[in-house]
């Protein structure tokens, strides 16, 4: 009886754990038999640019480069493929204009959920978009917006700093 709950929770705990995309070290790639591990896809700046500019998506940064080892840079190199998706979903849901300010570029808090390890994303502040996320998600508090599919917006000062743990729905 002990074991069938022991696996009942291997099993629910395994499932959640599926269900949420995290930054993956390179040595989980080796992870043994029966591990669960949801690892995220990495992309390159070029092919984030691609799919950007496909969107007519744009982005800017305040030293004119894209040296992710530079804080004045606007880097989408190693940014999760959710998070430009994310993006991009915004975009054709909203039909607002969106101009990317900051991705994965050092300079940006730490933390598993952050702008290096490709979750985050920064973008200007626009009436459009600001009456769309204000009108659309829910108020979570503290200058803070929960999409339906989780994803969280925070409008800090002069910016919109989001949080994409999944593509919103693409």
């Amino acid at each position: 009886m002990r074991t069938s709950h022991l696996r009942a929770a291997v099993i629910t705990l395994a499932t959640a754990a599926a269900t949420f995309a995290f930054a993956v070290p390179a040595s989980a790639a080796q992870a043994p038999a029966g591990d669960v591990v949801a690892q995220v896809t990495k992309i390159s700046h070029s092919d984030a640019t691609s799919r950007l500019r496909s969107s007519g998506i744009t982005w800017s940064s305040s030293g004119g480069c894209s040296d992710r080892n530079r804080s004045n840079c606007t880097s989408f190199d190693q940014i999760n493929l959710a998070t430009i998706q994310g993006v991009q979903t915004l975009r054709s849901a909203t039909g607002c204009a969106i101009n990317l300010t900051g991705g994965t570029e050092t300079g940006h808090a730490s933390g598993t959920y952050s702008h290096w390890n490709g979750y985050k994303v920064d973008f200007s502040l626009s009436t459009c978009l600001n009456n769309y996320i204000q009108g659309t998600f829910t108020s979570i508090g503290g200058s803070k917006w929960r999409s339906g599919s989780g994803n969280v917006y925070y409008k800090e000062g002069n910016h919109w700093d989001v949080t994409y743990y999944n593509c919103g729905g693409c």
